[in-house]
């Protein structure tokens, strides 16, 4: 049994690096203190260094990604002081990087309380990143081994593609990080039937984490709306709709957590002995008698 952590992110204005340290030091800690392993903040979570930024620039969809290059590094030790001194596995949800070929990426790391366990990019691009951001795909799905269990990460939107989440089931991964950032309500609902959808068909754990509450200061988080929550296969030993919590506001006033145990055990169980089959009958669908 592991205790996981997913934040809803109130997306905050924070103008000195000094408020944000300590912003995320402090939720972090909340989190930690209530026993959670392995925390989970959402998508372009990272995106809120921009508030220290002039005014003109933290306005500026371009700028506002360009500009906070500068105070990346100091943002990762920042994650990595944090997972190592409170024995967390930490993903603090994701941010654009410039890349040596001159293209963002959207990139989430995985610190642990050795370090720095690595990144995955985002793989999917929406039209609002491609078309009006100039954000890039990445390439390429990667399987942490934790002392937790194995994990993957899929961004958003790419939880809405089944083919990435089948790939990180049979690479191993037991759970799913899904950090995410929806500016509607049907973008919300998207994103978490696809992660359901995601949980069911692998018969594995997603857990969702998403940004919530207005910023007018970010023409790229200006609204934001979504519940966190932990999904598992509807079966034997698990809630009957797949959902073991969820979040109960979509727009909460302030940063809150969800807290929820979980027991990857129980789940990896039902790949042999749930009532359906899902993971190992997946094959089935693409013979050609069907």
């Amino acid at each position: 049994m592991i205790k996981v952590a997913a934040c809803q992110y109130h997306i905050d204005l924070l103008q000195s690096w000094e408020a944000y340290a300590a912003h995320l030091t402090e939720l972090c800690e909340a989190a930690a203190g209530q026993g959670a392993q392995l925390l989970l903040l959402p998508e372009y979570a990272g995106l809120v260094l921009s508030g220290q930024l002039p005014a003109a620039q933290r306005s500026d969809l371009h700028a506002s990604i360009a500009d906070i290059q500068p105070l990346l590094p100091r943002w990762l030790e920042l994650c990595e002081s944090l997972a190592r001194r409170l024995n967390v596995y930490l993903q603090p949800g994701s941010v654009a990087v410039l890349d040596e070929d001159g293209q963002y990426r959207n990139r989430a790391w995985l610190f642990g309380p050795h370090g720095c366990l690595g990144s995955q990019d985002k793989l999917m691009m929406t039209r609002f990143e491609r078309e009006q951001w100039n954000i890039s795909a990445g390439s390429g799905l990667k399987v942490f081994d934790t002392a937790l269990g194995k994990l993957g990460i899929l961004i958003c939107y790419d939880n809405e593609f089944p083919l990435l989440a089948r790939s990180l089931a049979e690479a191993g991964a037991d759970l799913i990080l899904a950090p995410s950032c929806t500016d509607t309500e049907a973008g919300f609902f998207r994103v978490r039937i696809g992660a359901q959808a995601r949980a069911l068909e692998n018969q594995i754990a997603v857990l969702q984490a998403p940004t919530v509450g207005l910023a007018p200061w970010s023409p790229a988080l200006d609204e934001n709306i979504g519940r966190a929550a932990l999904y598992v296969p509807s079966d034997y030993g698990m809630p009957a709709n797949g959902v073991i919590a969820e979040s109960e506001a979509l727009c909460p006033s302030a940063s809150q957590w969800l807290i929820c145990e979980l027991d990857l055990d129980e789940v990896r169980r039902l790949r042999d002995h749930g009532q359906v089959f899902t993971r190992k009958d997946w094959p089935r669908q693409f013979e050609r008698d069907l």
